[in-house]
């Protein structure tokens, strides 16, 4: 991330707390954005939400960079999973335990029904915060494509924790959905074993996931008697699944665990050992070894995207550009509709030292915003490459919206003005610009910038 736009993201999250009085620390969500890690966890979730009465495309799944076991629903339809709770889950059963659980809440209303408006307001606030700042923003990624911090914890410290007799509803429907999916409730009574176990070792307040989900040895008994009565006892999601949610564990870890800890815990000759200890020795600018451990992947699975672009990352972050471009270019042929992918190539067509790129990545990344329009990296993205093809109009919109989901009123300003003088009123963008000057002009005034802000 570049250091202007992590100063915003960092005040748009104090900004959250000092509006609504908050009790909250003000404290910063950074999201993670990783096409493999998604794919992943809706491939678990979507048929979960469905069997929860719950259209899948309306619930959006936010992975929260935080090493503490947690996961929680605001805002309506949102889904947030700590990367702490995805990385100790260790099959994918538990981790369907765990959404079949919020789906739960989801459906079941709690969210809805507990919240005062006070805390509805700021519940809302931080989620347009965390959204605004979604995926891919400017700057260097650390996982996959991008993490960007934004927003204020409202999670946390029991302003979202749910009640026992809603625990106990979630579970009676974490039974139900799951066994839709012909699944038993092992994972989830396994998962839970894991918070119990994990919170008799930390002091002080716990866990997080037991101070907003309240935990019970009743609740255990309840879904322990539910398994074995089960007609589904002992079957899983499968080898395929299973397979997939090692390396998503070995990513996670590879990304965002001390990279010394990686090299001692990864030391075998799996594919999830060798793909941690290559994000591993990339982080600690082991390039050589790292590329070495990422061909050799690529080589292994030709077929598999997210090893080129793993190898497409590594090399984009070292400046090898052409290269990346190719390894890219791989990835997004075998994985045609993944959002995260295609912005990768664009970025990476954007750094070549000449203009020949420009007019793809324009391309990719108009594609990206059509299928997530509130990804403000690729609005910024876009905004870039139409700006170097000389379409300033255009450039000015996008980069406009980029700002207004960053909720800088300032910087959204500065672009609508540019605008306002490039579109003439009967140009095809002059009622975008028209919404866009109505929805900046709705934001709350900026404060005084802080000192030393550029």
């Amino acid at each position: 991330m570049t250091s202007r736009f992590g100063r915003r993201v960092r005040a748009a999250a104090v900004l959250v707390c000092l509006l609504f009085g908050s009790p909250l620390a003000a404290q910063a969500l950074t999201i993670v954005r990783d096409a493999e890690i998604e794919e992943h966890v809706r491939a678990i979730a979507d048929p979960i939400f469905e069997a929860a009465g719950l259209v899948p495309r309306d619930v959006s799944i936010h992975l929260v960079r935080d090493d503490r076991l947690n996961a929680f629903v605001a805002g309506g339809q949102r889904l947030f999973l700590h990367t702490g709770l995805l990385a100790r889950t260790e099959t994918p059963e538990q981790l369907a335990g765990v959404i079949a659980h919020e789906a739960g809440h989801i459906a079941g209303g709690h969210l809805a029904r507990q919240l005062q408006a006070r805390e509805q307001a700021l519940a809302q606030m931080a989620i347009g915060t965390v959204l605004g700042l979604a995926a891919a923003a400017a700057g260097a990624p650390e996982l996959g494509t991008a993490i960007v911090a934004g927003g204020a914890t409202v999670a946390e410290r029991g302003i979202l924790a749910f009640t026992r007799a809603q625990e106990q509803a979630a579970d009676l429907a974490a039974v139900s959905h799951l066994a839709a999916l012909r699944l038993p409730p092992r994972g989830l009574i396994e998962f839970l074993s894991i918070v119990e176990t994990r919170d008799l070792r930390i002091a002080g307040e716990g866990d997080v996931y037991r101070r907003t989900h309240p935990l019970s040895r009743e609740r255990i008994a309840y879904l322990e008697a539910q398994e074995a009565n089960s007609p589904f006892r002992g079957r899983t999601l499968g080898p395929e699944r299973a397979a997939a949610h090692a390396r998503m564990r070995a990513k996670l870890d590879g990304f965002l665990a001390d990279p010394e800890t990686v090299l001692a815990r990864w030391s075998g000759d799996s594919l999830p050992a060798r793909l941690a200890r290559a994000a591993a020795l990339h982080r600690r600018g082991e390039v050589e070894e790292a590329l070495r451990l990422a061909r050799g992947l690529v080589a292994e699975r030709p077929n598999d995207p997210y090893l080129h672009e793993l190898l497409g990352q590594i090399l984009h972050e070292n400046g090898r550009i052409p290269e990346a471009v190719a390894a890219y270019r791989t990835a997004l042929r075998f994985a045609p509709e993944a959002a995260l992918v295609r912005l990768a190539l664009a970025r990476a067509l954007l750094a070549l030292p000449d203009e020949r790129g420009v007019a793809e990545a324009a391309a990719l990344a108009r594609e990206v915003v059509r299928k997530e329009p509130r990804d403000i990296g690729a609005l910024r993205t876009l905004g870039i490459a139409e700006g170097r093809l000389g379409r300033l109009g255009p450039a000015s919109l996008a980069l406009a919206e980029a700002a207004l989901l960053a909720r800088d009123k300032r910087e959204a300003e500065l672009h609508l003005a540019r605008a306002r003088r490039l579109i003439a009123p009967d140009a095809p963008g002059y009622l975008e610009l028209l919404d866009l000057e109505r929805a900046v002009a709705a934001l709350p005034e900026p404060g005084p910038r802080p000192a030393g802000r550029r």
